[in-house]
């Protein structure tokens, strides 16, 4: 069921009414029976795979803290349960890759390769919930989340519907807990959450939907454009992914927020990072985060020595990169931020005297900008690769993107760009979305806005309530369009 859609609208209503009107003995059932329908409005049968893993990890987390239990059988025990959880992953999203991949090489070497690829599809948001149910029992074997005995509780912990196919992923310390709480329902936080999902979706309809027209004509057919529609596409692209994934990420936050649950927060204005280190700290933080003390710190951190330390760095990268497709762009997109963040070490003394040279550091907020828009630039770099359909495409529209580009002190090709959009108009109103977007990002760099705005008179709160609903009645673009994230 996507967050965008008619079902959802009636959907979302009915479960939040439930559960304020159940008595509280009954409300984890009510939710694991909603959050199945949720997720069987996709593919039903599914919802075995998701089941499977469930009980996995459900009874390997029992098994770890039995009395009496060796360390080494305690260890053997969550290897398996990893194992076990990480085999349906490769089943369902790296099977027809590593197959693919085998049958190229023996094509090469002229042998026969026999095997042919599945035809299976992957579950929605299978990636999300294993990471979830991984963190759980990893969790438990390090002591620091007792096991949940109620296997009701800890099976609505993985399918909580609002963050079940896309995030945030959550940890068992922060969830788990919850679903025992007594929420009552509490005007200011259900306005909150509202507000919060309407901002989502604004970010996804009026944005995210309307510049993805230009970023899926340019990449699926790379071949037939040069110069700005490449660069319009691909800065389209990079703000697309951005609202698609932040807009849902809200919309979830906010529904759990209406009936009482606290989500992580998953973005933090991450275009206006002054690096690519920063910029990993504020996006997909539930992800970033898990790499990093589920991969990055088991593998040494950056305690080991300088080399191992950059190794680790860099293979937690490219294993990121992996995570998020069966496909040699995505690794290579892994790869290029990992060498990014290497390279941001390498380069620390000369870009200190390049600095102090140009005297960027007597011109503090200029210097700030500056390094703004160069990570934004290298993001962008790294984003074609992610967007790309093959590797090919990729090196065809960065070597092709800034031919062209300006006839004279005019832009080039701008006119094209407005064809792809389907007029000038659509990528005004693009541009306008991105714009608001961003200015509310800036206002909120010490506050959030709409706790800003209850300090307003309330007609000027409610004029602006109104407005946005009105600009995403009026100016969304709505096809129950997928978000981009469920693919992973």
């Amino acid at each position: 069921m996507l967050f965008n859609s008619l079902e959802f609208v009636l959907f979302f209503p009915t479960v939040t009414l439930l559960y304020f009107l159940l008595p509280h003995r009954f409300r984890w059932q009510m939710l694991l029976t909603a959050s199945c329908l949720f997720y069987m409005a996709f593919i039903p049968r599914y919802i075995v795979i998701l089941g499977v893993t469930i009980l996995i990890d459900y009874f390997a987390a029992l098994w770890i803290v039995r009395p009496g239990l060796s360390p080494g059988k305690r260890k053997g025990v969550l290897i398996i349960s990893i194992v076990s959880t990480c085999l349906v992953l490769f089943v369902f999203k790296y099977c027809n890759f590593f197959n693919s991949n085998f049958a190229a090489i023996a094509r090469f070497l002229g042998w026969n390769y026999p095997i042919d690829t599945l035809n299976i599809i992957l579950p929605i948001g299978l990636s999300f919930h294993t990471f979830q149910s991984l963190s759980y029992v990893i969790e438990v074997y390090r002591g620091n989340q007792k096991p949940e005995r109620h296997f009701g509780i800890y099976a609505l912990y993985v399918m909580f519907y609002p963050q079940l196919v896309a995030g945030p992923i959550e940890r068992p310390q922060n969830l788990l807990h919850q679903f025992y709480d007594r929420h009552v329902f509490d005007y200011q936080r259900v306005t909150d959450g509202l507000k919060l999902m309407v901002w989502g979706m604004f970010k996804k309809a009026v944005i995210a939907d309307r510049v993805a027209v230009a970023v899926n004509q340019v990449y699926g057919q790379p071949q037939e454009y040069v110069g700005l529609p490449l660069m319009v596409a691909t800065v389209f692209f990079a703000f697309q992914i951005y609202c698609d994934f932040s807009g849902y990420s809200d919309i979830a936050i906010g529904a759990a927020q209406v009936m009482g649950f606290r989500l992580m927060d998953n973005f933090n204005r991450p275009y206006f990072s002054k690096s690519v280190a920063e910029f990993w700290k504020r996006w997909h933080i539930s992800l970033s985060t898990w790499f990093r003390d589920y991969l990055y710190i088991p593998l040494g951190g950056n305690r080991a020595k300088t080399w191992r330390w950059q190794f680790n760095l860099f293979v937690t990268f490219l294993v990121s990169g992996f995570w998020h497709g069966a496909n040699w762009t995505y690794v290579i997109w892994g790869g290029i931020n990992g060498f990014y963040m290497i390279g941001s070490l390498w380069t620390r003394r000369p870009r200190a005297a390049i600095c102090q040279a140009l005297r960027l550091d007597k011109s503090p907020a200029l210097h700030k900008y500056l390094r703004v828009a160069i990570t934004f630039s290298l993001v962008c770099v790294a984003w074609v690769f992610f967007r790309a359909s093959s590797v090919q495409d990729a090196f065809y529209i960065l070597t092709h993107m800034f031919q062209g580009v300006f006839d004279g002190w005019k832009p080039a090709g701008l006119w094209r760009v407005y064809q792809i959009m389907g007029g000038r108009h659509e990528f005004i109103v693009a541009l306008l979305g991105i714009g608001l977007m961003e200015a509310v990002h800036a206002i909120q760099r010490h506050r959030r806005i709409r706790h800003m705005l209850i300090e307003k008179p309330w007609w000027v709160r409610w004029a602006i309530y109104y407005g946005v609903l009105l600009m995403i009645v009026f100016f969304g673009v709505f096809g129950r369009n997928q978000f981009i994230y469920f693919q992973f």
